[in-house]
């Protein structure tokens, strides 16, 4: 209970009753979610799964060791996944973009987390995947600058260098640049690798592509930047959970997928009522996380994730939900760039 209490220091000092009333938040959340599946069940009902069966989900990150999935971690450590007959496992992927697709279809992995322009450019490639679950409604991207910069807009990023972690994030940002009005061909790429975001820092490039979440990462390890909130300067989606298209063909698999969607979304409504809780959980997973970020610095982190992952809910939409208009919009301006 010590680290529980850790991470919710900054609200003990103002309200030792609001820690209190979380407290039994949590335990009441946990108490009903766990059982959640079986109470849910009803005649027709795919969940739970009459054979636990197993999934892989890899990460678009080539890491696993952040805040940005909690319900993962949730659904993992509360047993949602385990009542509704998912063994889920969480895996780090590379840091890339099609390789990271070309792992569905030669099916060494079920679930992917990709951007949209990676999933597009996938599809483009003939790699048959599809969305399964929207999980970001919003622009989750944003551009990070050197904290003396005089780039102010997206506009200010036309002619100059741009540091992507991997040369397969190209097709992230060229409609980003389209959706502005600036050329993608008028800038440069530099590929940094995981040190992308330091390449900034040190002046090596003029920008760095972030995404909500990262931003209190590259913060509390001290790099001297500012953002450019994509929130503000564009209305695309963002990354959703990416499955094989033929998956939706044979009932079993279709089926898992049902299972396994199904405690993403408990996952997210816990996150939703008791945000320090699923961040706890997450922030116990990894010894690195707590070597990069204290505990309020890793709970910010996640919140900049949640605020997006619970749009649609909030819109009453529910969990998982694509806005298909917005998504034609983007789809029209990718078919412009070719």
């Amino acid at each position: 209970m010590a680290t529980f209490k850790t991470i919710h220091s900054g609200l003990r000092n103002r309200s030792g009753s609001l820690v209190r009333w979380t407290l039994i938040a949590s335990l009441l959340v946990t108490a009903l979610a766990v059982v959640a599946p079986k109470a849910a069940t009803a005649a027709g009902d795919t969940c739970p799964l009459a054979d636990k069966t197993k999934l892989t989900w890899v990460s678009p990150r080539g890491t696993l060791e952040v805040m940005d999935d909690y319900p993962l971690w949730v659904a993992k450590k509360l047993g949602y996944f385990d009542a509704l007959g998912v063994d889920v496992d969480l895996q780090p992927g590379p840091l890339g973009g099609a390789n990271l697709m070309s792992l569905l279809s030669e099916k060494k992995a079920d679930v992917s987390f990709p951007s949209p322009g990676v999933l597009t450019a996938a599809i483009d490639a003939g790699i048959p995947v599809t969305m399964g679950f929207e999980m970001s409604s919003g622009q989750v991207f944003d551009f990070a600058v050197p904290v003396d910069s005089d780039i102010k807009t997206v506009k200010d990023l036309a002619g100059k260098t741009i540091a992507l972690g991997s040369a397969g994030w190209q097709p992230i940002v060229d409609p980003i640049l389209a959706e502005a009005g600036v050329d993608p061909k008028s800038v440069k790429y530099v590929e940094a690798g995981a040190q992308w975001g330091q390449i900034v820092d040190q002046k090596k490039a003029d920008a760095a592509l972030a995404w909500e979440g990262l931003r209190a990462q590259w913060l509390s390890i001290g790099l001297k930047v500012k953002f450019l909130l994509g929130s503000d300067f564009s209305k695309d989606p963002s990354n959703g959970y990416v499955i094989r298209a033929d998956d939706l063909k044979d009932a079993k698999l279709h089926n898992v997928l049902t299972c396994f969607f199904r405690g993403v979304a408990m996952g997210l409504e816990f996150g939703r009522v008791n945000p320090q809780a699923a961040g706890q959980i997450t922030y116990e997973q990894f010894p690195a996380l707590k070597d990069q970020m204290k505990p309020d610095l890793a709970l910010e982190s996640m919140r900049q994730l949640a605020f997006l992952y619970n749009q649609t809910n909030k819109a009453g939409k529910g969990y998982g939900y694509s806005d298909e208009t917005n998504w034609q919009s983007y789809l029209d301006r990718v078919a412009k760039l070719g």
